[in-house]
């Protein structure tokens, strides 16, 4: 019965091991993003704004789509009454202005 009861513990033992392992790389990994939206109607300065996203997230290394929004509604329904706009994983993160992407970039990594 000890051999048995020596034998469920090394099989614990090493799982737990290995669970903790990929536990720890999990969450060491970096968050990335699910969405990135710019929200407008589609001027000059909404897609602007969409070129300087594309390129923080390339500059980033980050693969993240973008959205461009131009619904009225759907613009409204985030609290947005200045466009451009721009959402990061479901939180308005920018509106009114179009940013650089340095200043995209920053915005990003404070997110993340």
């Amino acid at each position: 019965m000890s051999i048995f009861k020596r034998e469920m513990q090394k099989e614990e033992n090493s799982g737990s091991s290995c669970h903790a392992e990929n536990t720890a790389k999990t969450e060491s990994a970096e968050p990335l993003h699910s969405s990135v939206k710019v929200l407008g109607s589609g001027c000059e300065k909404c897609n602007q704004l969409e070129a300087a996203a594309k390129a923080a997230l390339k500059q980033l290394g980050m693969d993240t789509a973008i959205e461009h929004v131009t619904d009225f509604s759907q613009i409204a329904a985030y609290g947005v009454m200045s466009t451009p706009a721009l959402v990061v994983d479901g939180k308005v993160v920018s509106y009114g202005k179009v940013l650089k992407t340095e200043e995209v970039v920053k915005l990003l990594q404070k997110v993340r």
